[in-house]
Order: structure tokens, then sequence, then C-alpha cells
């Protein structure tokens, strides 16, 4: 057994057999759906077709982060185990989890003196989020200490890069992102913003770009632009996608084609049911390692 835990919110994305597969350990966000709450668990309580498709047809949702009891009870058992713990937050520009997390930490530090708990904020989500958590579960799996360990995190982590498109303006609409009357026009026009997340892991909106074919290219273009010895890139790439595969297939048909040393195939997951919650079916978001990002 590993001397060390690595942690991390659902938030990140991934598929509960690549959770298991890379020894990952992970802690359920909850969320609302026309009033009934369920856990953020891998789509394990609801099907993610299901759930966008209710969201499609209507269906009104409220979502909810980890408390910091919650955080205890799911920490100690590590803990009285001997095992110390790196734990990764969803982004702090989306989410205030880390703050419970450091509650958690703060106390049980007090109950077991002798035990490290780490936790950083991620400044990512989603299947990028993931992607950084596969990269740690490399490392460890190398033999780095969790002292390094941690000091790798905080050092690279605006390294991850992630960029989003969506082709369905009427979640955007109902969250206040954009106005009404600018998603009518642009859902007239066929506006599909391009948007990234910022060096504070906020969302920022980058372009307005007409049509979907066109965004498709921009998102690729945004990898070559951004990535780790652009075109030469050998990382890893993920995407996620909100009910939309055809078109996250499309984007990694054009990463492959574009990126010939890339480790491995692109590996598609769905955008999990907390922040779905908040984008909606329509959205494809692109993870890759580039250069460190800036505001």
């Amino acid at each position: 057994m590993a001397e060390y835990v690595i942690s991390c919110c659902s938030t990140a994305d991934l598929t509960a057999e690549h959770f298991r597969e890379r020894n990952l350990s992970y802690i359920c966000f909850h969320y609302e759906l026309d009033g009934k709450e369920y856990p953020d668990d891998c789509g394990k309580s609801m099907d993610f077709e299901e759930f966008y498709r209710r969201m499609d047809n209507g269906a009104q949702t409220k979502t909810s982060q980890v408390n910091a009891e919650e955080f205890t009870s799911y920490f100690e058992p590590f803990l009285k185990e001997g095992r110390d713990i790196l734990h990764v937050c969803l982004s702090s520009g989306i989410s205030g989890v880390v703050n419970s997390a450091m509650v958690a930490k703060a106390d049980l530090e007090e109950k077991y003196p002798e035990r490290r708990i780490y936790i950083v904020d991620s400044l990512g989500a989603s299947s990028g989020y993931g992607l950084f958590m596969d990269k740690l579960a490399d490392l460890r799996d190398e033999g780095m200490e969790l002292d390094a360990l941690y000091a790798w995190a905080q050092e690279h982590k605006l390294e991850l890069h992630h960029w989003f498109f969506s082709t369905d303006l009427k979640f955007y609409i109902k969250g206040g992102r954009i106005s009404k009357t600018a998603g009518f026009v642009g859902g007239m026009l066929g506006i599909c913003p391009l948007l990234n997340m910022d060096d504070e892991g906020r969302l920022i909106p980058r372009m307005k770009i007409r049509t979907k074919r066109k965004v498709i290219a921009a998102i690729v273009d945004k990898m070559e632009e951004n990535a780790r010895d652009g075109l030469e890139y050998s990382g890893k790439c993920y995407i996620s996608q909100s009910a939309c595969m055809e078109d996250a297939k499309e984007v990694a048909r054009l990463v492959e084609e574009r990126f010939p040393r890339l480790s491995g195939k692109v590996e598609i997951n769905y955008v999990g049911t907390t922040i779905g919650s908040h984008t909606g079916p329509g959205t494809v978001a692109l993870f890759f390692w580039g250069k460190k990002r800036e505001a």
C-alpha cells in the first residue's frame, strides 16, 4: 500500500474506471435535478445522456460543493491507516470547495499531528483537472515522494490548458453569463463562444466565432498556439463533452491529425453533472499541457 493517498473531487470528470485504475481517490460533489439531490458520482446515479436530456427539456439544476464535515469524514480513514494525503480541489476561480478542504485539514492536523495533509487548488476543472491528476499518478508511480509531489503540483498546475466552446447558448442565458438579447442574436447568427481558464482558474470568454465548423477549427488552433513544443507536442490530450459526442470526436480527429507525436489517442469523457449543471448540453472542452497560463 502506498504511504500516501492522491485524492481529488469528482469534478475532475474522469470515469470511475479511470480513477480506480490510476489509484486515485475522489469525493463527490452534489447536485439537484428538479429538487431531488444526487451525488456527482461519475454517472453511477444517473446516466449522463439522461441528465442532459432532462436539462434540455427544462429540468432545474442546482449544485453544492463538498463541505468541511464531509471532507473530515472522507480524509480521516486514510489518516487512521497511517497514510498521508495530497488532495487536489476544483478551481477556486469557480468554487469555494478548497476552503472546506482547508478547514477539514486544520481540524484533522490537530487530531493527527504526525500525519501530513496537503491541499492543492488545481485552478482547473473537468477533465483538464483530471489530466492533472493523471500526471500526479504517473509521478507517484515513478517513486516521487509526497513533499516533492506537492511542490511539483504547485509549480506546474498552470501549465495545464483548458479551452471550451459551446454550441448552445441557452444555459449561458439561463445562468446570466450573457443577456437574453445577446443570446438571441448569437443564436440567430450561429455564434459559438470560445473560452479558456485564466491564471486564477476563472472561465474567461475569448472569442465569438460564427458556426460550429469554425469554432472546432479554432479550438485546435489554440492547442497549436499554446501546447508544449507546438506541433511536436508529445503529451496526453483529453476532451470532455456534454451530450455532443460527434463534435468532440471531430475535435479529437483534428488533434490526432495535427499532432502526430501525441501520447496515445485523445481520451474523451463526459462533462460531469456538477459542471454540466452550469454549461448544459453542447459544450466541448479540450485539455493539454503547454506554456504557463496567463490572465
